[in-house]
């Protein structure tokens, strides 16, 4: 799962001044989605719906995202992707960008309020002692990443649950990307993702060694700001410093296909490559290098339009999904835990992954008889929500939602109070609709009203 890759990055979507080589074998050897979707258009939201199967407005977290030092966002004891596996026998483990809430050992009160966290210098948090919640606690057996995005505090590794270091020195930032923090002595935002493909990559290696089925959970923090690539992915792109870094993300996929072809597990082994949310439409310093991010969607991340959330998915798993299939129906990352159960054959309690369809049959290329989903639910930075049932989508409110337009949801008298399309005549939105078709809008108004009173949209 990459962070901040859009629809139109990697080659087989698109992309001519971005080289994907990797990714671009995946989609000849596999499938290729056309309407996948993360829960959310931005990372923490859409990563916490990923691993559980639940969507993140079920939770605290309403809008925005978590910082480094936040508080874990996943209750103690809730079934996730991970430990739904570990129970199938399953060598289980999360490298890379966590983003879900760590336990810190604070030495005066933990803020209250997550967001103002990110305010704190660092100082407040005894980096000596291990970490008391991680991803290990949450069915993941062994942990090796950053705690949030590489733009925020601390910058260091956490193993399991110790950091690796001490963060102890003020970031030498690449203002104005990166915000203000403690770093170990030494920190290279450059090697973050090369480190993460040696661990990810020797993971898969012990696992095989030990004779043990395995999951793992790889979340690269590219191309994510501050789009610091190592010298050897340097100019790789005709797209800047951030479309060099897609192509880093394409070098760390390459790396795991690798070793899977090496040890013999490719023939065995389901691969998804997919993204947390949607991309930027430009880099920080406002440069598209006539490269479109988000492929021809309305609107980038963190928006409630297309471009925020409709994501590349790719597949492969020989004998099982078909090579060079594209595959339209509209699916999920929340899918991800009812799929790797269907797969394996557990059982999903009822409290578990209320929000989660399995996937499996659009991979067989099974001749399905209506949608997956009945209908799919999303949410923007500040906490907009859609849905998305059939051909048509309701917003409920107007503008993005998130980056592209600071407009205010108050509607203008007599105008719309939200926004509906038609994705079959009008997949760009740019056709306001919900004026005209007062039915669609009470209805799909009504579906998700009940979804969030229920809390769960799925029954089992």
């Amino acid at each position: 799962m990459a962070d901040d890759m859009g629809f139109g990055d990697p080659e087989p979507y698109g992309a001519e001044k971005i080289p994907t080589p990797n990714m671009d074998r995946l989609a000849r050897e596999g499938m290729r989605f056309t309407d996948a979707h993360s829960a959310s258009a931005v990372c923490t939201p859409s990563r916490y719906a990923a691993v559980t199967g639940r969507y993140c407005w079920r939770t605290r977290l309403q809008s925005g995202v978590m910082w480094g030092y936040s508080p874990p966002l996943i209750d103690d004891g809730r079934m996730t992707v991970a430990s739904m596996l570990r129970r199938q026998g399953y060598a289980t483990a999360a490298v890379g960008k966590w983003h879900l809430g760590l336990g810190w050992n604070w030495t005066c009160e933990i803020p209250d309020d997550p967001a103002a966290v990110r305010t704190e210098p660092g100082h407040n948090i005894d980096h000596e002692r291990p970490l008391t919640h991680t991803a290990n606690d949450v069915g993941f057996d062994y942990f090796f990443g950053i705690p949030a995005s590489l733009d925020m505090q601390p910058y260091c590794f956490v193993e399991n649950h110790e950091t690796v270091g001490t963060p102890s020195v003020e970031k030498d930032c690449y203002n104005p990307q990166q915000r203000e923090g403690l770093m170990v002595p030494g920190w290279r935002d450059d090697l973050v993702d090369v480190t993460h493909a040696e661990r990810a990559c020797g993971f898969i290696e012990e696992s095989h060694a030990a004779g043990r089925p395995f999951f793992l959970y790889l979340t690269p923090s590219v191309p994510h700001r501050p789009c610091i690539p190592p010298e050897f992915m340097e100019g790789a792109s005709r797209a800047g410093l951030r479309g060099d870094c897609v192509a880093l993300y394409d070098w760390v996929v390459g790396r795991v296909m690798e070793t899977l072809d090496r040890l013999g597990l490719a023939e065995d082994t389901l691969m998804l490559v997919t993204s947390d949310n949607g991309a930027r439409a430009t880099d920080y310093y406002g440069n598209d290098w006539g490269h479109r991010s988000c492929g021809p969607w309305r609107g980038q991340k963190a928006d409630i339009w297309e471009g925020g959330h409709r994501e590349p998915l790719l597949a492969r798993w020989p004998g099982v999904v078909e090579p060079g299939s594209v595959c339209d129906e509209t699916v999920c990352l929340v899918d991800l835990m009812a799929t790797c159960a269907d797969i394996t054959g557990a059982d999903l309690p009822g409290d578990a992954a209320p929000d989660s369809v399995s996937i499996l049959p659009a991979l067989r290329g099974d001749d399905l008889r209506g949608p997956l989903h009945e209908a799919t639910v999303h949410h923007s930075l500040n906490g907009t929500f859609a849905i998305r049932r059939g051909e048509w989508k309701l917003i409920l409110g107007l503008g993005s939602g998130g980056f592209s337009d600071p407009r205010s949801l108050d509607p203008e008298p007599g105008g719309p109070e939200g926004q509906l399309y038609n994705m079959a005549n009008d997949p760009y939105e740019t056709t306001n609709l919900w004026q005209e078709e007062p039915a669609v809008v009470e209805r799909l108004s009504n579906l998700l009203r009940t979804w969030r009173e229920e809390g769960r949209s799925v029954e089992r």
